[in-house]
């Protein structure tokens, strides 16, 4: 999905996504709640998933400047209040209205006051359920939709909290499930949400559904972007009627696919900085723990960190490769030690005491001095990490020989020669391969060449299931699967087979650095109007002439990128005497700095 801000409702509104959903719930839900209110505090309540909702926008401190005193869970057992007005920022279920008619019926309610905000568009039937409750209808201060159901995880970053999509829209028992229903019907309703909080109005395109030929019957796992796509077109087109100022026309593009496009991007090990910190360390979303002195200097103590947009050095790394990253790194340390005195002290004491005079400076310099040093340490210390489990996970050869097999560089031979030799290579990174191969042969699997291939690697019986479901991911298979029994024998004549084809043009100097998503091509080309016509349909008319509208390539004025660093040139990476990218990472703070950056990234 991509925006215009120059063909966007909104005009010159620049904020980010996770700003404007921010703001939204706090100045459009919460401050509207001041103007009708003679209560200076209030009571925030929420459900399990709205206070998810809250959680990922705003701050607790957010909340409390918007005057909110308490915020409770709906189900949980409350104080009543009843001097103080409620917030509610609920789901639209028939058990929440329930619990919000029994806290404010009768003749004790729990709160003086209650403004009823709604996370997605509520049924005429709870409306009514609502308003039959004479106690209830002269308490209620405000009953509105926020049409706001994701989770803003950064600044241009959604989820709509579904973690059993995969099971339920595309394995084997989908069919019939009335789970897959429910499944795209709330995911349909949480993606228009993000469309009612940014004010646009996309042009819905999808893939449409493949099949071998005319006597192939469409499955449901074959129909899912063609379903989610109908479900989202439909509440775009209600909100065109119910929410003020939003848009009669396009201002924005909208694709939907499915992960039959590409079942390679989430497995095959990305090495951009961001990618790399949620891959290989214990990280629960996005908080990080790290060990720090102690204010007593005698020992440790843990510390959480957020890796997000508000820590500058995150925002300008978080999509390089981890190599440029880490020049990057050693770059910034560079400039520190020379423009800070602090830093020049300590990196020029040699064990010896210091004088008056040094402590004057250092102390002069300390403020400005352990600011910086913290938002750097914290960097360094986690590329030295990566850098340890990069080595110690082999993850280079095994990164190597996965975009090999993308390529078409390396294929069953080669594979079965690194099961064989690289004994060091741990169970998952064994797997991923395996289903990674899976992906790029599923025809392999119809015969006993895929068991033999998983025995080979040691795989368990999950592993195994999990490699064999990839066939679940495919589209119509229109290749002949091949019989015959398991060699070890093959053609060194054989042509180059490449599934992923090497971008033209576009030469990177990092190593490992050269497998791009589907997903980006795609984009690029819906960018320039360019999706193949047989493969995308759009759900409302492009055609200018049956609306009068633009086409989705003039609602474009700067083509789409891609956020991840793609240096060109082989000047960039400066070769340097270390064999290891990150070696310096291993040692003191600023003997770091002086310890040469490798050239063992730069692509060959």
């Amino acid at each position: 999905m991509s925006f215009d801000s120059d063909a966007s409702s909104q005009g010159g509104d620049h904020r980010s996504f996770g700003q404007i959903t921010r703001d939204r719930l706090l100045f459009e839900m919460l401050r509207s709640t001041r103007k009708n209110s003679k209560s200076t505090w209030k009571v925030l309540i929420m459900d399990k998933f709205t206070v998810k909702i809250m959680s990922y926008a705003c701050k607790m401190a957010d909340i409390t400047e918007e005057g909110v005193s308490l915020v409770e869970d709906l189900y949980k057992r409350r104080q009543p209040l009843p001097s103080l007005d409620a917030i509610y920022f609920i789901q639209p279920t028939k058990e929440n209205i329930v619990m919000f008619l029994s806290d404010m019926s009768g003749r004790s309610p729990l709160y003086k006051k209650a403004y009823v905000f709604f996370s997605s568009p509520v049924h005429k039937e709870l409306v009514a359920q609502i308003k039959k409750d004479s106690s209830v209808l002269p308490r209620i201060g405000a009953l509105s939709e926020m049409n706001l159901e994701y989770f803003a995880i950064d600044s241009q970053g959604f989820t709509t909290d579904h973690e059993r999509a995969l099971e339920e829209l595309f394995s084997e028992n989908a069919e019939g499930s009335h789970k897959y229903n429910a499944c795209l019907n709330t995911m349909a309703t949480r993606i228009s949400t993000v469309f009612a909080s940014m004010r646009e109005f996309p042009r819905v395109h999808y893939r449409v559904a493949k099949t071998i030929d005319a006597s192939t019957m469409t499955t449901l796992r074959d129909l899912v972007p063609t379903k989610l796509a109908a479900g989202v077109w439909n509440c775009l087109a209600k909100y065109k009627t119910t929410i003020p100022e939003f848009p009669q026309t396009e201002t924005c593009e909208l694709l939907i696919v499915d992960r039959s496009i590409d079942q390679i991007a989430p497995i095959i090990h990305e090495w951009t900085y961001d990618a790399m910190c949620h891959d290989l360390l214990c990280m629960d979303g996005n908080k990080y723990v790290h060990e720090v002195p102690s204010k007593n200097g005698s020992a440790t103590e843990k510390k959480e960190v957020l890796l997000e947009d508000h820590d500058p050095v995150w925002l300008e790394l978080r999509h390089a490769h981890i190599a440029d990253a880490s020049e990057r790194l050693h770059d910034k340390m560079t400039h520190f030690v020379s423009k800070n005195k602090a830093a020049q002290l300590h990196q020029a004491r040699n064990g010896g005491e210091l004088s008056t005079r040094d402590l004057q400076k250092m102390v002069q310099a300390l403020p400005q001095y352990s600011d910086q040093i913290d938002k750097l340490s914290l960097h360094v210390e986690i590329a030295g990490k990566l850098n340890n489990i990069i080595r110690e996970q082999c993850l280079r050869d095994v990164g190597q020989l996965e975009q090999d097999l993308v390529f078409g560089d390396a294929g069953t031979k080669e594979l079965i020669n690194f099961l064989r030799t690289q004994l060091g290579v741990s169970r998952e990174n064994k797997l991923r391969l395996l289903m990674i191969y899976a992906a790029l042969n599923p025809e392999k699997f119809e015969s006993d060449k895929g068991a033999k291939l998983m025995q080979l690697a040691g795989l368990s019986d999950d592993d195994m299931i999990a490699v064999n479901n990839m066939r679940c991911l495919c589209g119509p298979d229109t290749k002949k699967s091949t019989g015959g029994g398991f060699t070890l024998k093959f053609d060194v004549h054989k042509k180059k087979h490449a599934h992923r084809k090497e971008r033209t043009g576009e030469e990177s100097a990092w190593a490992l650095s050269r497998f791009y998503p589907v997903l980006e091509e795609l984009i690029e080309k819906l960018s320039k109007g360019e999706l193949p016509k047989d493969e995308y349909n759009c759900m409302n008319d492009p055609s200018p002439s049956a609306h009068g509208l633009p086409t989705s390539s003039s609602l474009r004025t700067s083509p789409a990128h891609s956020m991840r660093s793609r240096r060109t040139g082989g000047t960039w990476a400066r070769p340097r005497g270390s064999d290891d990218g990150y070696s310096r990472y291993g040692c003191g703070l600023f003997h770091l700095i002086s310890e040469p950056l490798s050239d063992g990234w730069m692509a060959g």
